[in-house]
């Protein structure tokens, strides 16, 4: 599986376009609540971002290495990403 970059920075520039609204909504004074929802929107969507990488990622250079027989370093990554996850 290639990572699909296009895809990638689509996601990123919509996120960055909803931050950019979300400062200007707390720049204007706007309702809390509707400013938190803004910022979960937000989240969401850099949560897909870091889905599409992170599954790309998987099938490409720790699939590659554990082909290679060097999958150590690699499950040493995703370990600690996970528990960055997690926390």
């Amino acid at each position: 599986m290639v990572r699909d970059d296009a895809k990638i920075i689509r996601l990123l520039k919509t996120a960055g376009g909803q931050i950019e609204g979300i400062v200007k909504m707390v720049e204007d004074g706007k309702y809390c609540i509707d400013i938190s929802n803004q910022i979960m929107a937000a989240q969401a969507i850099l949560g897909r971002v870091n889905k599409e990488v992170l599954n790309a990622h998987l099938h490409s250079c720790v699939l590659s290495s554990i082909e290679n027989g060097s999958a150590d370093e690699k499950m040493d990554e995703i370990t600690a990403l996970l528990d960055k996850l997690i926390k």
